[in-house]
């Protein structure tokens, strides 16, 4: 069964957001998905009445599981507005709408993530779904660049190795700064 996308945005998307979702889930294992029903694409995240405290946290939230509740099968929202930036500047509007595919991406798998560790996934506590989740997303997202046959992935494969050694590099200079200050 696949997921269905609806687009409830009033933002303007690409013309084949269908196409981009089913690649981006086409990395993912079809059991990891299994009970999803639906991704609806909103301009902004509104919360449920009961949640009136959290109503400016939701409005930079960029996406949101829902979970299974009574009859209601378990399904995805995500935020276009806030992805796009709708209400910025048009320099943070550009960058925004280049980048919107690799953020979608991310969002589609933390969603994805979120239903997998809290409904298929075993003997996980509860301080513990926050790193398994940010591991999962870096797993398939990686996976998805990876996968992608763009200009960008031809010209920066070869320098990956080194980008990442330089990143370990800094990585470890802050950690060592860090203990040096406490």
């Amino acid at each position: 069964m696949s997921i269905k996308v609806e687009n409830q945005s009033t933002q303007k998307l690409p013309k084949d957001i269908e196409q981009l979702v089913e690649n981006i889930l086409g990395v993912v294992p079809g059991e990891h998905k299994r009970g999803l029903s639906r991704l609806v694409f909103v301009d902004q995240i509104k919360l449920d009445s009961r949640l009136s405290g959290y109503a400016e946290q939701a409005q930079n939230l960029p996406a949101l599981y829902h979970p299974k509740q009574g009859g209601s099968q378990p399904w995805l929202e995500v935020a276009a507005g806030v992805l796009l930036m709708a209400n910025e500047s048009w320099a943070k509007r550009y960058a925004a709408k280049a980048a919107f595919k690799a953020n979608l991406a991310s969002s589609v798998y933390s969603l994805v993530a979120q239903h997998y560790h809290f409904t298929l996934s075993h003997g996980i506590k509860k301080n513990q779904y926050e790193g398994k989740i940010r591991a999962y997303v870096e797993k398939y997202h990686q996976t998805w660049r990876e996968s992608q046959n763009d200009w960008r992935a031809k010209l920066f494969n070869p320098l990956r190795p080194y980008i990442e050694r330089i990143a370990k590099w800094l990585n470890k200079k802050v950690q060592a700064e860090q203990k040096r200050a406490s």
